[in-house]
This record gives C-alpha cells, sequence and structure tokens, in this order.
C-alpha cells in the first residue's frame, strides 16, 4: 500500500442514483453495476478513505413521479424511503462479500433491519475503517435525497460530496437536447442556482453552499472516475464557492 498515491480527501460522501444501480434495466437492481461500484468502494477504502454512502431510490420508486398525482405526496415520499433502503440493504451486502465492513442506517427506524441513524455512532464506524450507508434520505417528505447527501456530509464532516451521476459533469444546458451545451470544470453554486442547472435541486444545493461542502461531479458509468475523483484528477465539474 506504501507506493499508493495519497488521497485529496479524508472522509468522503458518495451520492449515487437509484437508477444508476439498475443500469441497462432501468429498474430493479443490476449486480454486475453493483459489483463494480462496490469493488472502487474497496480500493477507497483500502486507501484509508472514510467513505459514507446516501442512495436514492428512483430505480424502484420515485415519490412525486410514480405518485403521479393519486397519492397524498407524503406516504408517496416515505414509499420512496423504502425504496432507498433496498438498494443500502442490496449494496451492503455486496461490500461484506468483498470484506468490507458495513453498517447501513436509516433515518426512518426499522431495527430488524438496519441501525437508526445516529450521528456520533457513524463517525465512529467510519473512523473504524466502516462503510456507513444512509438510508431512507432525511426521513422526511419534501426532501430529495440529493438533499439528505448534503445534510450528512456536513453531520459527519465529509470534506467533498462525490455525485456519481448518469451524467460527465455540469453543462450549461442539457447535452443530450442541446449540441452547443458547454462542460463546466469549476463553477459556484451562486451560478448554478441563478442559471438552473440540473446539479441537483436548489434545496440541496443552498445548503451544500451555506455549510461549504464541495459537491464534486462525474459519470458512475466508469467506476474508477471515484478514485480519480479521490486523487483529486480533473474529471467532471467541481462546484464550490468562487
Amino acid at each position: 500500500m506504501e507506493n499508493m498515491e495519497k488521497p485529496k480527501y479524508n472522509r468522503v460522501l458518495l451520492k449515487i442514483s437509484g437508477e444508476a444501480l439498475a443500469g441497462e434495466r432501468h429498474f430493479g437492481l443490476d449486480f454486475d453495476v453493483i459489483t463494480s461500484v462496490c469493488q472502487v468502494i474497496r480500493q477507497a477504502v483500502d486507501m484509508g478513505v472514510q467513505v459514507g454512502i446516501v442512495i436514492g431510490g428512483g430505480n424502484f420508486w420515485r415519490g412525486l413521479k410514480d405518485g403521479n398525482g393519486k397519492m397524498e405526496r407524503v406516504r408517496a415520499d416515505h414509499m420512496g424511503m423504502l425504496a432507498t433502503t433496498m438498494n443500502c440493504l442490496a449494496m451492503a451486502d455486496v461490500l461484506e462479500q468483498l470484506g468490507v465492513g458495513v453498517r447501513v442506517q436509516t433515518a426512518v427506524e426499522m431495527r430488524a433491519v438496519a441501525e437508526p441513524y445516529i450521528r456520533s455512532r457513524a463517525i465512529r464506524h467510519l473512523e473504524k475503517g466502516r462503510v456507513v450507508i444512509f438510508g431512507c434520505g432525511t426521513g422526511n417528505p419534501f426532501f430529495s435525497t440529493d438533499t439528505a447527501a448534503v445534510l450528512r456530509a456536513a453531520e459527519i464532516g465529509a470534506d467533498v460530496i462525490l455525485l456519481a451521476k448518469n451524467i460527465d459533469g455540469v453543462y450549461s444546458a442539457d447535452p443530450n437536447k442541446d449540441s452547443s451545451a458547454v462542460k463546466y470544470d469549476q463553477i459556484s453554486y451562486d451560478d448554478v442556482l441563478a442559471k438552473h442547472l440540473a446539479v441537483m435541486d436548489s434545496t440541496a444545493t443552498s445548503l451544500s453552499m451555506d455549510n461549504r461542502i464541495p459537491i464534486h461531479v462525474f459519470a458512475l458509468k466508469d467506476p474508477q472516475n471515484i478514485i480519480r475523483a479521490l486523487k483529486g484528477e480533473k474529471i467532471g465539474t467541481i462546484v464550490k464557492e468562487d
């Protein structure tokens, strides 16, 4: 391990969308994708990085979208929290198979399947080299898992939020719809909010701005991008103060 490059960050919060875990299927779980991501997480832990993870639930259920106006929003969001928990348990299982110590903590108590979220306990796990996966978002309706990622990052004192998406950075417009869209190497929170750029929702972006937590956005298609980001290589887009 001595010759391994020293990582740029000590403690990180990795945010993964539920859709990313579904791979090409776009629904449910693709264990080849999950395994490839977990192998890279093991690499990060071997580098000495403390890793917290927040996973979305969109591969099973998106409260606002799937409720489709036919369900009460709060209940639809609660179903989304359960969807994130299924993803957390799947990821924890694969990490354990790879020999990585891991704990799942949920914002909504379900003691039979996971620990309740307790900040001091989460930090203790991280200090012991365990990966901590945070389920159920913030535990509140009307808040996205992006907001949960920023909240947990602030609570555990993460150096950066690694936002692994299905797009390789932040663009001036949707690159799939606008061929003139320009990718930013770095952009301020203010610009993201003012230009309504689809990095995170505005609540999450504001929370990261208020707590001065940089967000590194990159594509999860190549999971090695997580290691590149940890080493401080120039990939994707970094959202931070001017």
